[in-house]
């Protein structure tokens, strides 16, 4: 009988103490604080979020509008990642002084560099306001009504909602529109460089080890934020002064053993983890093959051009790094999809969800929405691929497409709404357009264009295809369009829209590259995105009413979290090792050794710095290495995603004890499928953070800022 009870409370222990999912701070109180605290959590959910006292989250800003950081002193100072940081890196580098790669170190406060439109927002409380958001809406037949409708209540909420004078109302939908979050918020725009290792510490890897495990990686980088005299958000002025924050976070380098709780915060961008088997299946087998396919040739044409030349290495290396980040995560992810056999998880979830409707009693409500979804879901599949296609090529791939593009729609605002705003644009256009050619290469765009061009037309659903990329030769209208056209310098972009409104509409229509993206876009416009928009609305539609009937027929132990949307969560889990394929065992946690073992003297991905070589050959660690090694970085069972970028991981007492930076190629796919059995966060350790801003780099003013726990006297 005690063997029974024993079995029966590990069991309870361990159904309460499970793992996943992105939490709403402010509602972690019950479930989640238990689940926590069985997980080994030593702090209450009240330290994490509090409206009336400091806590956890005021800590914790959104970097730039698509990273996360975490405030690690009284004087304001953030740290985040290196890619996180790697625009801003980039924009003060050049040939003679490089930070991408010799690093950079303010050694003091007066050498702290500003950057233009670098921002930091915090969370300052969160409400409910679902009720004002809904009012009127159940009673409208049509979904573009009720979208109408709630968009003029989340605008009247947001105006009315009270707030100081520097804050902001934002509301955001949760659980597919069944929930609404008003979200006060503040803002910080004077946001300064600090500090960052050269990219052979914070980048090391790069595109190779990008996603994978085990990982050695400084993927870390430093800023200030400043305030005016009273604390609140100001632009920059050489008057501010550094932001007094309340609450950071204090560093620990006591250690980590596996099976340690850990807490993830954090701003997650998207996930989709309740999307039906039929999208999950389409995911799969025709739209990530499709992007992977396209970013793989551009990618390989860029590589080759980085690695012969600096500058083009400068120019592209942010660019590069963006592409290829999605690029290998879609491959990851369809790889754990398949590994984890998600559709059939999905297909069981659906035939569990279709007795209880059943059971429930509710068919007439419920019972139709997976025949629904699967009607849609073929109806939109060449409309979602052409999509896919003309947003991958057209917008984002290659250069002289993207840049023509905007012409397009210059062209469309005099159309649309005169003279006067296309005047405005034009004029905004031909100034701001600077920064885009700072970084453009003619020799790259060409080849990169060839590939892809090529590829547009032999792959793009046909039905759809414009008459001008029929049947043609790829190189052939390359040569023409890289010949003829304006748009690969910035003086001929500039004398394309000098002159008045007919001149320049007149003069865009006759080049070359112009009337290939007008092309383009015209079909793309007429033949697919009114379809694609018809069939998505009736998919948001029904993915709300599925999501309303879920949460409607689940238990609360069922743990319905709602999906990512760049808004505040929490998640947590266990510092743990895992196993991607037969034999094959990883443990969490990595050391200097690894990257003394990865080292290739002058290569673009795994060369090592001279000074990091010699403080591992004397082990000269301080106090963050552990019985004569250095950690790096380390896994967990956090569920993250991209936005978590920066995010600070906590031990069970809320201590730094590093920040989030990536996930397992094996687990990426926890956007649509989260696993604990393989999905895995990865983690630069704050050890190693310390190690090399102090043992590396020398800033003692930077280490003397910041509240650092030291591990525990053996007694």
């Amino acid at each position: 009988m005690r063997f029974i009870k024993l079995l029966l409370l590990l069991f309870v222990i361990q159904t309460q103490a499970q793992q996943g999912g992105m939490w709403i701070p402010s509602l972690l109180k019950g479930m989640n604080e238990t689940e926590m605290k069985n997980l080994g959590m030593k702090i209450s959910a009240e330290e994490i979020y509090s409206v009336n006292n400091s806590s956890m989250k005021d800590a914790v800003p959104q970097f730039n509008g698509g990273c996360t950081a975490e405030v690690i002193s009284d004087k304001g100072l953030i740290l985040t990642n290196h890619h996180c940081g790697f625009d801003v890196i980039q924009n003060h580098s050049t040939v003679e002084h490089d930070y991408l790669q010799d690093g950079f170190w303010a050694y003091k406060m007066e050498e702290e560099i500003p950057n233009k439109d670098l921002v930091v927002m915090f969370v300052v409380q969160i409400d409910d306001v679902t009720t004002k958001i809904l009012e009127g809406v159940a009673s409208l037949s049509s979904e573009a009504e009720k979208q109408k409708k709630i968009q003029e209540n989340i605008a009247s909420v947001t105006n009315s909602s009270p707030k100081e004078a520097w804050q902001e109302n934002k509301i955001r939908t949760f659980y597919d529109g069944n929930q609404y979050l008003l979200f006060v918020t503040e803002t910080y725009k004077d946001v300064r460089f600090v500090g960052a290792p050269p990219s052979s510490i914070g980048k090391f890897g790069s595109d190779t080890d990008n996603w994978v495990w085990p990982r050695h990686t400084g993927d870390f980088s430093l800023f200030r934020i400043y305030a005016d005299k009273n604390n609140r958000p100001a632009a920059y002025s050489a008057d501010n002064v550094p932001y007094k924050p309340k609450h950071f976070f204090p560093i620990s380098i006591a250690g980590l053993k596996e099976n340690d709780f850990t807490m993830v915060m954090g701003y997650p961008g998207r996930t989709t983890e309740y999307l039906p088997s039929v999208a999950v299946n389409q995911i799969i087998e025709t739209l990530n093959p499709a992007k992977i396919e396209i970013r793989d040739a551009a990618l390989k044409v860029q590589d080759r051009f980085m690695r012969k030349s600096q500058a083009i290495k400068i120019q592209y290396a942010s660019k590069y790094a963006s592409v290829a980040n999605y690029w290998k995560k879609w491959i990851g992810e369809t790889k754990g999809l398949k590994k984890s056999n998600a559709v059939a998880a999905k297909q069981k979830f659906e035939k569990e969800f279709q007795e209880k409707v059943i059971k429930a009693g509710k068919q007439s409500e419920y019972g139709n929405l997976l025949t629904d979804f699967e009607k849609n879901y073929t109806e939109i599949k060449d409309y979602a691929l052409a999509r896919d296609y003309f947003t991958e090529v057209a917008l984002r791939n290659s250069e002289i497409l993207t840049v023509g593009y905007k012409l397009y729609q210059l062209e469309q605002i005099l159309n649309s709404k005169g003279e006067q705003s296309f005047t405005d644009r034009k004029n905004n256009l031909s100034t701001g357009i600077d920064e885009f050619y700072k970084d453009y290469n003619v020799d790259v765009d060409r080849n990169v264009f060839e590939q892809l061009i090529g590829l547009y037309a032999a792959n793009y659903p046909k039905q759809f295809l414009p008459e001008s990329l029929k049947n043609i030769d790829a190189p052939k209208l390359t040569a023409d369009i890289f010949t003829n056209s304006k748009l690969t310098s910035l003086q001929n972009f500039r004398s394309l829209l000098e002159g008045d409104s007919k001149t320049v509409i007149e003069k865009l229509n006759n080049d070359k590259g112009y009337q290939l993206i007008k092309s383009m876009t015209e079909a793309f416009s007429k033949n697919v995105a009114p379809k694609y928009d018809e069939l998505n609305l009736k998919n948001i539609a029904l993915q709300r009413t599925y999501m309303k009937a879920i949460l409607e027929l689940s238990q609360k132990s069922d743990r319905i979290f709602p999906d990512a949307n760049s808004t505040l969560r929490v998640t947590y889990g266990k510092v743990k090792g895992y196993k991607p394929n037969d034999g094959v065992v990883y443990e969490p946690f990595t050391y200097l050794d690894g990257i003394m073992e990865k080292y290739i003297p002058g290569d673009y991905e795994f060369d090592v710095p001279k000074k990091l070589i010699d403080l591992y050959n004397t082990k000269d660690y301080g106090n963050y290495g552990v019985n004569g090694k250095m950690p790096v970085c380390f896994i967990a069972t956090n569920h993250t995603t991209g936005g978590n970028s920066g995010s600070p991981a906590l031990d069970a007492k809320g201590n730094l004890i590093g920040l989030n930076f990536d996930r397992v190629w094996e687990g990426t796919m926890s956007d649509v499928y989260y696993s604990p059995e393989i999905c895995r966060n990865i983690m630069v350790d704050a050890r190693y953070v310390l190690f090399i801003i102090d043992k590396f780099a020398g800033a003692k003013n930077i280490i003397n800022e910041l509240k650092i726990i030291q591990p525990a006297k053996k007694k």
